[in-house]
């Protein structure tokens, strides 16, 4: 997204934040709590563009039940005490009635582990992570989308020793994050009688990946897979191949192809494979990215890009408003939560999910897409 694109869709944000012209009575309170700035801020952006274009168009055919969504967006530059502190302030302050697309496997796990979403009966839903700690034990404030990353590690393994690659490492950030990723590889590499050849750990919220590359060009493996966000992503996957052999590098979901692009060049960054939880957008084959990208083209500011990142959100800004027309006229949290469970199961265009009231995980969909010579994701 250009620059002055995003500004102007920023403001328009915290104008609509802010806005007192609507009564509380006659809107909805949607908080989204995403990192705008920081090392996730490329993909923050596109979580809150995915979710407010879907946003938009309600409002425009009236809302819900007549009343208006208000999204209320705040940054927490993936830095887990802002977190805790901006979800209270959506709760408390800003009224919300639920709560969309937050980032962060250990900045969700934080909200869980101080009760913020049990303390105020409030559902979070399509949160941008697939780490299993928030999955098991059945958490009942989080409503999944995607694939947890143990089904991602499953997907991606099994494509590596599809292709007789055996000798696998992992690179993972050092946190609940990486470590859930880690924790996938390693059972689906359990599975197959495989263990890994060698790891390598950097640090969060840096791209400082030095002794990761070290250590796995030491073990010399056929293959890596990273658990990892953009900078470090980028930094690892220039670095590793000018010190190793390796023959392959796969990113779990949670990386914006298009910043890996920009950051090393499209020769560089070609072959990197890149697992995927949601069907391809770039291609209108479904109904559900055929809306999507009409939207796109209506309500997003000029030189906006599709994304996986922003169809993901778009797609749970659909579930969301789908629980909200099944709460009825007057909604409230726990009725919201009810209604979400109703969703046994829900069509969003050719994309199926299903919750009740023992499961919250929405969906298991699984591909692998690799960069291409341009660039672009390839199927």
């Amino acid at each position: 997204m250009k620059a002055l694109a995003w500004l102007r869709f920023a403001v328009g944000c915290a104008g609509a934040a802010f806005s007192v012209a609507v009564s509380a009575a006659d809107e909805i309170v949607i908080g989204q709590v995403a990192p705008l700035s920081g090392v996730l801020a490329e993909t923050g952006k596109d979580m809150v563009l995915g979710a407010k274009i879907y946003f938009d168009h309600v409002n425009e055919q009236g809302g819900v039940h007549g009343k208006r969504i208000r999204h209320v967006i705040k940054d927490d530059g993936y830095k887990v005490d802002e977190t805790l502190r901006l979800t209270r302030e959506a709760i408390d302050k800003d009224g919300a009635l639920a709560l969309i697309g937050f980032a962060g496997t250990g900045n969700v796990g934080e909200l869980l582990a101080q009760k913020v979403l049990e303390k105020a009966g409030i559902a979070l839903v399509a949160p941008y992570t697939g780490g299993e700690i928030l999955r098991t034990p059945f958490n009942p404030y989080i409503f999944h989308i995607r694939a947890g990353y143990a089904d991602e590690a499953e997907g991606i393994v099994n494509q590596l020793v599809m292709l007789n690659m055996k000798r696998i490492g992992v690179m993972y950030q050092d946190d609940p994050f990486g470590k859930a990723g880690l924790a996938g590889v390693e059972a689906a590499l359990k599975k197959r009688g495989l263990e890994l050849v060698g790891t390598g750990a950097y640090e969060k919220n840096t791209d400082k990946v030095e002794q990761a590359v070290a250590q796995l060009a030491k073990a010399n493996p056929q293959a890596i897979v990273m658990i990892s966000v953009n900078r470090s992503t980028a930094a690892f996957s220039k670095q590793i191949r000018a010190a190793s052999t390796v023959a392959q590098l796969v990113n779990i979901s949670v990386v914006n192809p298009k910043e890996i692009v920009r950051l090393v060049g499209p020769e560089s960054a070609r072959g990197i494979g890149v697992a995927q939880v949601m069907p391809y957008p770039y291609t209108a084959n479904i109904p559900v990215v055929k809306e999507y990208q009409q939207l796109m083209k209506k309500y997003a500011p000029q030189g906006s890009e599709v994304s996986y990142t922003s169809f993901e959100e778009f797609v749970g800004a659909k579930v969301l408003v789908e629980g909200l027309r099944r709460a009825g006229p007057n909604p409230t949290r726990e009725k919201v939560l009810r209604a979400l469970e109703t969703l046994n199961p829900y069509d969003g265009g050719g994309f199926t999910l299903r919750f009740s009231p023992t499961n919250r995980v929405g969906s298991n969909f699984v591909e692998i897409t690799v960069i291409g010579k341009d660039g672009r994701l390839l199927r």
